[in-house]
C-alpha cells in the first residue's frame, strides 16, 4: 500500500465493475457454454454449472478482488507481498496472459472478417456455387464424414484457405493479417490511456452485446422449432449426471469463463478505490457472467431447434462442435432468417464486443505488472506511457502472425489446448495454496476488515480453507487423467507439435519453480530459517530490516525497525515477531 496514493483509480466505481464484467463475459459464453450444454444432456449441465458457481466461482473471485484491492499491485507484486515463496504464481498469470492475448485477438480477426463479409448479398457461406467450395459442399447441416457444409467450407477453405496438416505452413493471408492489424489498433486505442481510457469504452462493449443477444432472442423464438431447442436446453436429461466429466467440465466452465487465474481481475481491482465494497463487485461479475451464459444458451438453442426443424432431425442429431458453433452452425442458421444480412452483421459485431472486453483484460495484465516493477526505467526509455502500451501490442501483434497464415488453425488450436486447459488448472492450484493456506483465511478477512468494515462471513471462509482447495484438486486431477492430445476435428497432431504444445505450456507454468528457487537464493539463514521467512508475507519488502532472534534454541525471523544513526549491531528498539 505504500504506493497507493500515486497509483491511478477508476474514475467512477461502475467503470471497473464494467470492466470485470467485460473481461468476465466473453467469447466463450456465446459458444462454450452451449457446447457444452448441448455435449451434456442440456438442462442437467444446468445443476452442476449453477453449484460450481456458488462454491467456486464466487467465492475465487471474492479472494481475487480483494488481494488486487487491498496490495494495489497487479498479480505479480501482489501474489509476492502475500507468499514470498509462490511469488511465480503472480509471473505465470502475467506470462499465461501474455501467449493468451497474443491467440485469441486472432479470434476477433475472425469476427472482423465475417463481420466484414455479412455486408454482401448473398451472404458468402449460405450456396455451394462459389470458387472455393468443393463437390462435396451441401448446403445442409450433415453428420456424413463425406460431405461439409457451406459454412464450413467458407471457414476453412475461404477465409483460413487452411492446409492439411501442421507440417505445411502454407503462406501469410494477408486478408486476415492486415484485419488483425486493425484488431490491435482498436485494443490499442481502447487501453492507452489506462483505465482512464479503458473505463470509458466498456460502457459500450460491455452493455452493448446484450441488446444484440436480447433481439437475437426476440427473434429467434418466433421460428418454427424454436421450443424444441430450448426445451432441450432446459429440460434436464438427468442421467448424465452420473458422470464426473459433465461436473468437471462445469467447474471448469465457470473457472474459465470467469477468469480465475489469469491475473486479468486482480489487475484491474488494484486500481479501486481502498474501501471499495469488494463483495458487491464480486457478486455482479459472477451472477452477470452466469446470466449471459444462459441467455446465450436460449438464443443458441432456439437457433438449434430452427435447424433441426428445417432438417427433420431431432435437436440432439445436429452437428454441433466447440469454436464451430458461432463461425460454422450458427451463420448457417442466418442463411434461413428474414433479413440474413441484419443479423449477421448483429451478430459479429456483438462477437467483436465481447472478444475486445477480455482482450483490454489480458493485455492490461501485462502492462500493470511491467509498470509495477520498472516504473522509472520504463518511462526514461519510452518516455509515456502510450508509447510503452503501443510496444506491448506491437510485440504481441508480430507474436500472433503465425496465426494467420495458411497453417494458422492448427496453431491457434495447440496454443489454446496447452495454455487454457493444461497450464490454467497448474496456475489456479498454487495460487490457491499462496492465498488461502500461506497467506491464510484469517489474514484475507483482516484485509476486508480493514477496507470495508466486515469481514468474511463463516460460508466464504469455510470456501477459501476448505471446499475450494478441495475441488481444484479433483479437477486437476481429472484432468490430469482423462487428458487427450490436442487434435483439430479429425486430425491428430504428430508428436513434435504435441512437444511445442508442453513447451507453450511451460512457458507460463516454469515460472512457479523457479519463482520459489529465486526468493530462497536470495534470502539468508539456514534452509529452515528461508523456508519459514519464504511464507512469511511481506518478508521480500523488509528484507533490508531483516533480523533474527532465538527462543529455546531456535532461531526465527523478526522485523526490526533500525535508525540509521543506530549502530547495526546494537538490539533494534522496536521487533515485530512473526
Amino acid at each position: 500500500m505504500d504506493q497507493g496514493s500515486s497509483r491511478p483509480t477508476w474514475s467512477r466505481q461502475i467503470e471497473f465493475t464494467l470492466a470485470g464484467i467485460g473481461c468476465a463475459v466473453g467469447l466463450g459464453n456465446v459458444w462454450r457454454f452451449p457446447y457444452l450444454c448441448y455435449r451434456s444432456g442440456g438442462g442437467a449441465f444446468l445443476v452442476p454449472y449453477l453449484l460450481m458457481l456458488l462454491l467456486l466461482g464466487i467465492p475465487l473471485l471474492y479472494m481475487e478482488l480483494t488481494v488486487g484491492q487491498y496490495t494495489r499491485r497487479g498479480p505479480v507484486h501482489a501474489l509476492a507481498k502475500v507468499c514470498p515463496l509462490l511469488k511465480g504464481v503472480g509471473m505465470a498469470s502475467v506470462a499465461i496472459s501474455f501467449i493468451m492475448c497474443t491467440y485469441y485477438n486472432v479470434v476477433i480477426t475472425w469476427a472482423l472478417y465475417y463481420l466484414f463479409s455479412s455486408f454482401q448479398q448473398p451472404l458468402p457461406w449460405t450456396s455451394c456455387n462459389n470458387t472455393w467450395n468443393t463437390e462435396n459442399c451441401t448446403s445442409h447441416s450433415t453428420n456424413s464424414s463425406h460431405s461439409s457444409t457451406a459454412s464450413q467450407e467458407f471457414f476453412n477453405y475461404k477465409m483460413l484457405q487452411q492446409t492439411d496438416s501442421v507440417e505445411e505452413a502454407g503462406t501469410l493471408r494477408w486478408e486476415l493479417f492486415l484485419i488483425l492489424i486493425l484488431a490491435w489498433i482498436l485494443i490499442y486505442f481502447c487501453i492507452f490511456k489506462g483505465v482512464k481510457s479503458t473505463g470509458k469504452v466498456v460502457y459500450f462493449t460491455a452493455l452493448f452485446p446484450y441488446v444484440i443477444l436480447i433481439a437475437l432472442l426476440i427473434n429467434n423464438v418466433q421460428l418454427p422449432g424454436a421450443l424444441d431447442g430450448i426445451t432441450f436446453f432446459i429440460v434436464p436429461e438427468w442421467s448424465k449426471l452420473q458422470s464426473v466429466e459433465v461436473w468437471v467440465n462445469a467447474a471448469a466452465q465457470i473457472f474459465n469463463s470467469i477468469g480465475i487465474g489469469f491475473g486479468s481481475l486482480l489487475a484491474m481491482s488494484s486500481y479501486n478505490s481502498f474501501n471499495n465494497n469488494v463483495l458487491k463487485d464480486t457478486l455482479a461479475i459472477a451472477l452477470i457472467n452466469s446470466f449471459t451464459s444462459i441467455l446465450a444458451g436460449f438464443v443458441i438453442f432456439s437457433a438449434f431447434g430452427y435447424m433441426s426443424y428445417l432438417q427433420g432431425i431431432p435437436v440432439s442429431q445436429l452437428a454441433v462442435d466447440g469454436p464451430g458453433l458461432v463461425y460454422i452452425v450458427y451463420p448457417q442458421a442466418f442463411a434461413q432468417m428474414p433479413l440474413p444480412q441484419l443479423w449477421a452483421v448483429l451478430f459479429f459485431f456483438m462477437l467483436l464486443c465481447l472478444g475486445l472486453d477480455s482482450e483490454f483484460a489480458m493485455v492490461e495484465v501485462m502492462v500493470t505488472s511491467l509498470m509495477d516493477q520498472f516504473d522509472q526505467g520504463l518511462m526514461k526509455f519510452f518516455k509515456r506511457k502510450e508509447l510503452f502500451v503501443l510496444a506491448v501490442c506491437g510485440v504481441a501483434s508480430l507474436l500472433g502472425i503465425p496465426c494467420v497464415m495458411q497453417v494458422g488453425i492448427y496453431v491457434f488450436q495447440l496454443m489454446d489446448h496447452y495454455t487454457a486447459i493444461v497450464s490454467i488448472m497448474f496456475l489456479a492450484f498454487f495460487e490457491i495454496i499462496a492465498i488461502c493456506w500461506c497467506y491464510g483465511v484469517n489474514r484475507l478477512s483482516d484485509n476486508l476488515m480493514e477496507m470495508t468494515g466486515s469481514r468474511a462471513n463463516i460460508f466464504f471462509r469455510l470456501c477459501w480453507l476448505i471446499i475450494d482447495p478441495l475441488l481444484i484438486s479433483v479437477i486437476l486431477v481429472f484432468s490430469v487423467i482423462q487428458f487427450k492430445p490436442a487434435r483439430y476435428g479429425d486430425y491428430t497432431f504428430p508428436s513434435w507439435a504435441q512437444g511445442v504444445g508442453w513447451v507453450i505450456a511451460l512457458a507460463s507454468i516454469i515460472w512457479i519453480p523457479l519463482g520459489a528457487v529465486h526468493t530462497l537464493w536470495v534470502l539468508s539463514g539456514s534452509f529452515i530459517q528461508k523456508l519459514r521467512l519464504s511464507i512469511t508475507p511481506g518478508t521480500l519488502d523488509e528484507m533490508p530490516k531483516m533480523a533474527y532472534y532465538e527462543r529455546g534454541g531456535s532461531v526465527f525471523p523478526t522485523i526490526a525497525v533500525i535508525n540509521s544513526s543506530q549502530n547495526p549491531t546494537e538490539k533494534p528498539p522496536i521487533e515485530t515477531n512473526f
